[in-house]
């Protein structure tokens, strides 16, 4: 029996900017998964830390990730609202990538996994840099709700992180180096949230 292929598309959340390879969420999922007795490879990631959704477009145009994967993830969205990108300008850009995933995934929506974008607002960097905090958990509750609505009208699976991202996530601990992006540690409790859902898409359940 041959492994599942894993595509992961996003931006330094994905790549793990800060991180160790290993450390990397979609590859702490990838391990948990074959833990649980699914065989699925270590992810092919297309993602770089500073990507807007359309820069991931753009990528992705110019990388031609291969059709029929068994699994895509999801994870953008960050750097359009730290650049003050309208929500309508990213609904758009974002509703354009979650089809273009669902296309690799062989038209399977139910092989497809959206994580909704963590606040960035909680840690240091934010706190040094002067930002309105409160206008950026705003600005990204507004984005994830129309996230999470288009993945319920597309029929993919939507994980919420953004609370787990809220809870602790200033903590030293829970911080890579530069103190804006997660830890190993930030990304085991990611990993941990995103888990049983993409079990429950593998195994067909």
């Amino acid at each position: 029996m041959r492994a599942l292929s894993y595509l992961a598309l996003g931006d330094s959340y994905t790549i793990g900017e800060g991180v160790e390879p290993a450390s990397r969420w979609p590859m702490q999922l990838a391990r948990a998964l074959r833990e649980a007795g699914i065989a699925i490879d270590d992810p092919h990631i297309i993602a770089t830390t500073g990507w807007s959704c359309d820069e991931l477009a753009a990528a992705m145009d110019d990388a031609e990730p291969p059709g029929n994967q068994d699994f895509v993830s999801l994870l953008i969205g960050v750097n359009d609202q730290y650049r003050g990108h309208p929500l309508d300008d990213y609904v758009g850009a974002f509703h354009r990538l979650l089809r273009r995933a669902v296309t690799l995934a062989g038209e399977r929506a139910d092989r497809v996994i959206v994580l909704s974008i963590p606040d960035w607002g909680v840690t240091p960097f934010a706190i040094a840099s002067g930002r309105d905090r409160s206008a950026i958990a705003d600005d990204l509750d507004a984005y994830n709700a129309a996230a999470q609505e288009l993945c319920e009208a597309e029929g993919v699976a939507f994980v919420d992180i953004t609370g787990i991202s809220r809870d602790g996530g200033g903590d030293t601990a829970m911080l890579a180096d530069d103190g804006l992006h997660p830890s190993a540690a930030m990304y085991a409790r990611w990993t941990q949230a995103a888990l049983p859902v993409a079990m429950k898409l593998l195994r067909g359940d």
